[in-house]
């Protein structure tokens, strides 16, 4: 992608700054961001000549304001995420996730751009997922259980952007991410605290028993996966799972290879934990490859070796 102009709202979170990275030099790029999540800190391009940031909230429609209503592409990120901030704020998660995605939108509904892309989530298809393609069933808890609040809240933004698909003419995509994790992640996830932990050799927390089953994808092959849902025509109206069935594996075992990767003399504890948990969760992405011609690359081993040596540089001091 040359001479194109992008709007990413959650810009300065993890997957939007490495969004921005990977377009920036040939790209004029404007990030919408509360900076609550902030890896654009870190980022060598965070001060590029053709990054412009704002500070703003996607629930004040007056802050959207500042935003240009001619663009080529929004890619739209901003969302209260994590389990713990999920279960602690399950009314802020819902109109975050569901208002604030109705106002952007709103904002862009009658604009000329090329692609609008909506980040849904791989929780909307519940607790027990193995290679279930997009046009399956999708699945909620129980309403007394507020972990659901998350799944339940992104789907609402999948229907309202598909919806302006149909009603509107929006050139809409929705993406569903699986486990996407690499150099520059903050906030709530098991690699980011794993490989934390396991660089100053403290111990590595489990909850449950660690037998639920993960697919891990590395960030840079995520990215790849949302350019091509924003240069792929046949992309506009449709979900896709991007994520990486290759890398497939046990909580427990995840914890295992980072202390081995890392050289960490941590030990591995056990939580109980709190909350229901997802027993299995392994993307189908033979629509994306069909379709997009996407195909990760990035091995296990290696995206968690790239990981580690990044925390080393920037937090394990």
């Amino acid at each position: 992608m040359r001479g194109k102009s992008l709007v990413i709202t959650g810009g300065a979170g993890f997957i939007g700054t490495k969004l921005v990275e990977r377009l920036v030099e040939n790209n004029e790029i404007i990030v919408f961001d509360n900076f609550h999540r902030n890896s654009l800190q870190y980022s060598p391009v965070r001060k590029h000549k053709n990054l412009t940031v704002i500070k703003g909230n996607i629930l004040d429609p007056r802050r959207l304001k500042k935003l240009p209503r001619t663009t080529d592409y929004v890619v739209h990120m901003a969302a209260i995420a994590g389990v713990g901030t999920v279960v602690s704020n399950p009314v802020t998660t819902l109109k975050v996730n569901l208002i604030g995605t109705y106002n952007v939108i709103e904002y862009y509904r009658s604009s000329k751009i090329r692609r609008f892309v909506d980040f849904s989530t791989s929780e909307v298809y519940g607790p027990h997922i193995f290679r279930a393609d997009e046009s399956g069933m999708t699945t909620q808890g129980p309403l007394s259980e507020p972990r659901w609040v998350y799944a339940a809240s992104k789907l609402a933004s999948e229907f309202i952007t598909h919806g302006a698909h149909r009603e509107y003419g929006l050139p809409t995509v929705s993406i569903r991410p699986f486990n996407v994790y690499g150099p520059g992640q903050i906030g709530e996830g098991a690699i980011h605290h794993f490989i934390v932990n396991a660089i100053h050799n403290k111990p590595l927390i489990v909850h449950g028993d660690g037998n639920s089953i993960r697919s891990w994808c590395y960030v840079d092959d995520f990215v790849s996966g949302v350019i091509l849902c924003l240069q792929k025509r046949c992309a506009v109206g449709e979900s896709f799972n991007i994520g990486n069935p290759e890398a497939t594996g046990t909580v427990y075992e995840l914890a295992l290879k980072v202390i081995r990767l890392a050289g960490s003399r941590s030990t591995i504890r056990f939580k109980k934990i709190t909350y229901p948990d997802v027993d299995i969760r392994v993307p189908s992405i033979d629509k994306a490859r069909k379709l997009l011609g996407y195909a990760p690359e990035v091995e296990y081993d290696d995206g968690i070796l790239r990981t580690i040596e990044w925390y080393k540089e920037h937090i394990g001091k």
